[in-house]
């Protein structure tokens, strides 16, 4: 960006701006910020500001490149109920999106440069510019902005005559530092202003537009969970047996508690997310993971490689029983009569080891899983997963992987179990088979909700199922 001439020469008190003639220029070298800064502290009433987070400068100048004008834009202040309701987000979207927030922190028209409407000019040109510009710098728009006006300083004229809504008055609570307040009793009065159209909308919405959704990314997941509820919950994993011989400051149970944190509040759990929830917990909700405080007193937050040894080394089919007496102590038992769908799932970034989980539907009771490692694939493991579920008299379905005669006669024959397995156009014999034993019923459906009364002929779909009663698997599977 072009960097702006910082002119030695004032206009005088009595020189007039030549509205037509200002710009708005954003200033990025360090030396033209420190000049900023002292001018903030000389003429502002607040003085300087060492903002946070994401920022912007800006300067308004005339034809000569002459300062006129001073504007700070920083990050949003993180609780303003007046702002929240406005908005109509709840607390986690305004945890996760409050970076489309920045608040204009500082506003000042240098005393040389005092001119009939030079403000509101100076505020139009910013905010036109301002989402652009914080693109192209941080990597996301934004879309409101709020401000502070003091009400035994300012009326706050220059924001009404924008269109900024003032929407009622602060708490009195100020930033000194990122994630701490201190009360200063002087209420200020609260401005707003959307940015682009329909940004609150946007805000409230379930899903962000694409253009935004980079933020929540970003900003990652939070606990909203109570300390005696998170004390709850490790309760059900202290069983878990201890696989290092010397525990400092994460136990197994805390650990593992904090993984089932990261599902309920929907994070993503790989080892590097769950490090990033961890730190974003409070030292209250640390203490009650029981995570053990060191020689600070500090209840620290383990790291990715903490997670990484604790997935290598716990056992496994310990942690399944324990989550399976949770699920029946929060739920009770899985219905008798329900399917019992068993799907493999591969992971969603890059290679590694699956898992084959087993589940009744549609009550998503959960039964069961099993490891798959690159070594082999789901066959043989679904088999050895049978043997760990009750499986007599229930139906089980399985996709066309597994539409092997094996599989079906175990089911059958060792478990007492009915099959559903799917068979498709790679198997002509078999279909084949299957149509012959079976008709096809006068009406169905398809994956694309056409059925026979539309027209489509259900003898054409790819794919369909057989379901047995017999001891032994007929038509060849």
């Amino acid at each position: 960006m072009k960097r702006t001439k910082r002119s030695s020469g004032q206009p005088s008190e009595h020189t007039p701006v030549d509205l037509e003639q200002v710009r708005v220029v954003a200033i990025t070298d360090k030396e033209e910020r420190r000049h900023f800064q002292r001018l903030l502290r000389k003429h502002h009433y607040l003085g300087g500001l060492k903002a946070v987070g994401e920022q912007m400068y800006y300067v308004a100048v005339d034809a000569q490149g002459r300062w006129l004008a001073l504007m700070l834009f920083s990050a949003a202040a993180k609780h303003l109920k007046h702002r929240d309701h406005w908005i109509g987000w709840t607390r986690a979207q305004r945890d996760r999106r409050l970076s489309l927030v920045v608040n204009n922190s500082r506003f000042l028209i240098l005393p040389h440069a005092h001119t009939p409407n030079l403000g509101s000019r100076v505020l139009r040109l910013t905010l036109d510019r301002l989402s652009v510009d914080w693109q192209a710098q941080y990597g996301h728009p934004v879309v409101v902005v709020e401000t502070f006006v003091d009400p035994d300083q300012f009326d706050g004229t220059v924001y009404s005559a924008h269109g900024w809504e003032e929407i009622g008055l602060t708490d009195g609570w100020g930033r000194c530092r990122r994630d701490f307040y201190v009360q200063h009793d002087k209420p200020k009065r609260l401005f707003v202003r959307e940015v682009v159209k329909n940004a609150r909308r946007s805000l409230q919405a379930e899903h962000l537009k694409p253009a935004l959704a980079g933020v929540e990314k970003k900003a990652g997941a939070r606990c909203y969970h109570k300390c005696a509820d998170i004390k709850a919950l490790t309760e059900h994993f202290k069983a878990l047996p201890e696989y290092r011989g010397r525990v400092e400051s994460y136990p197994v149970w805390s650990l593992v508690t904090l993984m089932l944190l990261a599902m309920l509040c929907d994070a993503p759990r790989g080892q590097k997310d769950l490090a990033k929830l961890a730190r974003r917990l409070t030292q209250h909700q640390r203490r009650a993971l029981g995570i053990r405080p060191n020689a600070q007193n500090f209840f620290p937050a383990p790291s990715q490689s903490t997670f990484s040894r604790l997935l290598s080394g716990l056992d496994a089919r310990r942690l399944n029983q324990v989550l399976l007496e949770i699920q029946t102590q929060v739920r009770g038992q899985a219905p008798p009569e329900e399917l019992i769908a068993v799907d493999g799932k591969e992971p969603r970034h890059g290679p590694g080891d699956s898992i084959l989980t087993a589940v009744s539907v549609p009550s998503q009771f959960y039964l069961g899983s099993a490891l798959v490692d690159t070594k082999t694939n789901e066959i043989p493991v679904a088999r050895e997963l049978f043997g760990e579920l009750d499986l007599t008299e229930r139906r089980v379905a399985l996709d066309a992987l597994h539409t092997q005669d094996q599989t079906a006669r175990e089911l059958v024959m060792e478990h007492g179990a009915h099959y559903l397995l799917t068979v498709k156009n790679n198997q002509p014999t078999l279909r084949k088979n299957i149509e012959t034993v079976v008709p096809v019923p006068a009406t169905g459906f398809s994956p694309s909700g056409h059925n026979a009364d539309s027209g489509t002929d259900p003898r054409k779909e790819q794919r369909c199922s057989r379901e047995s009663y017999a001891p032994k698997p007929p038509g060849g599977c």
